[in-house]
């Protein structure tokens, strides 16, 4: 049964890189969100060393790893869900021999590796040379964050899997997917890291499963963080990966019943 989803992973891959256009014109858009999120942090900082214990540098690092790592963990998974929940072909999917919801992710991790490998890694290595971004050296410190950043990939699909479930319920979820996708990039640490907020809200998100997503595996990166504060990091991250799924398997539970009932 995994040679199954593996060949999934494969056949997005391909998918992927067949579309080379899109692929370079990635490059491009990310590196152009980088600089002007680099040029806007800069100007918040003026004349000042350091903001909040974070100095200019680790704040450019910061911005580049975060755009970076969401070139990883970003899909589509909500719409796909969604339209396929809408056209009905989701009800073919459920008489084939394997789990819908792990299909969707195995996909989403074909296109996410393809990414990785293909547009993150040299999308960081060219920003590096504009930008003065200061990356760690150390094998320990990316093995840290490249299981992090595995762990945000799980996480943001695990959103976008309710979301797009939630068209079993809402007749048009488009609203919603768009209104989650800016939650997810506001409160995930992307456009600000969550450090910076007031104490208030940085108390709500830190309940919030969101931190997991962006802001957990960039400032593993950009920041140095000390062994311990890496493994509380992690843990958090796995605890949300084991709630979430609570969610995703009632929803599913109940689409499946309801699904069948519209049937007749």
């Amino acid at each position: 049964m995994l040679n199954t989803y593996m060949e999934l992973v494969r056949i997005r891959f391909l998918m992927m890189l067949a579309y080379r256009v899109k692929y370079y014109s990635g490059i491009i858009i990310y590196s152009l969100n980088i600089g002007v999120y680099y040029f806007l942090w800069m100007a918040i900082y003026g004349e000042n060393s350091s903001l909040n214990g974070t100095t200019p540098v680790q704040m450019a690092t910061y911005v580049a790893v975060a755009w970076m790592s969401r070139a990883f963990y970003f899909n589509n998974l909500d719409r796909e869900i969604a339209a396929e929940i809408r056209d009905g072909t989701v009800a073919i999917q459920l008489i084939r021999p394997y789990h819908y919801i792990l299909v969707k992710c195995f996909q989403g991790l074909g296109e996410g590796i393809f990414r990785l490998l293909l547009f993150s890694a040299p999308g960081l290595f060219l920003v590096s040379l504009v930008f003065p971004i200061q990356l760690p050296t150390g094998v320990e410190d990316w093995g840290w964050f490249v299981l992090s950043l595995v762990f945000a990939f799980v996480i943001n699909s695990q959103v976008n899997v309710i979301t797009g479930l939630m068209a079993f319920f809402i007749m048009n979820n488009t609203g919603l997917i768009r209104g989650k996708r800016v939650l997810v990039d506001l409160l995930s640490g992307l456009l600000i890291p969550i450090h910076l907020f007031p104490e208030w809200a940085g108390k709500i998100l830190a309940f919030l499963p969101f931190q997991g997503i962006s802001y957990m595996p960039s400032t593993i990166l950009s920041r140095g963080l000390p062994t311990s504060e890496i493994i509380q990091f992690l843990g958090i991250q796995m605890l949300w990966l084991i709630l979430l799924l609570i969610p995703i398997q009632l929803l599913w539970m109940t689409a499946r019943r309801r699904l069948i009932v519209q049937g007749g």
